[in-house]
């Protein structure tokens, strides 16, 4: 039964990751870091930067690649958002 749980928790730590994958489309498609937390993206990546660490400490596969998996998807969406943030600043477009 432990097994089952562990495997079903891993495929929830994959959706988990799936879930940031539209909005890191949506950034890309629009060039833009409109509507987007930087704080909240940011604050997701340590927590999941974090719980990696964690798996690696208690050797949790489940957590080491549903959580990497997070992170590359929020992670890209934190990095979009930062550089188009930077690339709306230095023009000087300010959105509303």
């Amino acid at each position: 039964m432990r097994e089952i749980v562990a495997f079903v928790f891993g495929l929830a730590l994959l959706g988990n990751a799936a879930l940031f994958v539209p909005q890191a489309i949506a950034v890309w498609r629009k060039k833009s870091d409109e509507g987007v937390s930087l704080v909240t993206f940011g604050g997701f990546c340590v927590l999941q930067v974090i719980g990696v660490i964690h798996g690696v400490y208690e050797r949790d596969n489940s957590l080491i690649v549903g959580l990497g998996a997070s992170f590359l998807t929020c992670g890209t969406v934190t990095l979009l958002t930062i550089v188009y943030r930077i690339r709306r600043l230095r023009t000087g477009r300010q959105s509303a």
